[in-house]
């Protein structure tokens, strides 16, 4: 099964870019997901169990190394990735 998520960070910190940054960057080296990022929201699309395998890994990441953050996630079932 296919998943794509939109999903966006808030760090509750006055430097937020590098707390965002680093969460884009490491969903971007794992090599079965697709990325797209624009200046709202990173889209992440892939097999399901994979999508939130790497989230439930990542967030968590993120809490432990930085802190407070706000997570705001829509998930839809299929791939609605661009062609």
């Amino acid at each position: 099964m296919k998943l794509s998520v939109e999903i966006s960070k808030y760090p509750l910190h006055q430097d937020y870019i590098p707390f965002i940054k680093g969460f884009i960057d490491r969903l971007n080296t794992y090599d079965d997901l697709k990325v797209i990022t624009n200046t709202l929201s990173t889209q992440i699309f892939g097999d399901y169990d994979l999508v939130m395998s790497v989230l439930s890994t990542e967030i968590k990441r993120s809490y432990e190394e930085f802190g407070k953050a706000i997570f705001v996630c829509k998930f839809l079932n299929g791939d609605l990735s661009p062609q």
